[in-house]
């Protein structure tokens, strides 16, 4: 079983990939998100926000919600920047 606070890989960032993140970050879970597309950790950031923005307008999740899971998610180019995770998601 997962640490509820632990870490976790998503490889790749498009709409599964993103949607896995934003699930995750929400969760609780730090989350590093690889693509070997800078412009597609972009659009996938972009995407997440939008996501969330939505989830406030129907009372889902609150701002500071959103503010807390964007900053649980950093983006990378690189497998080496994973490091020490509980779970990859391909």
């Amino acid at each position: 079983m997962m640490d509820e606070n632990g870490r976790v890989a998503v490889i790749g960032a498009g709409t599964m990939g993103n949607g896995i993140a934003h699930v995750f970050a929400l969760a609780g879970y730090e989350v590093c998100l690889i693509d070997v597309d800078p412009e597609a950790l972009e659009r996938a950031f972009a995407t997440i926000g939008a996501n969330m923005d939505r989830q406030i307008k129907k009372g889902e999740i609150d701002p500071s919600a959103k503010m807390e899971a964007i900053k649980r998610i950093r983006g990378g180019t690189q497998l080496s920047e994973i490091g020490d995770v509980e779970l990859i998601i391909e």
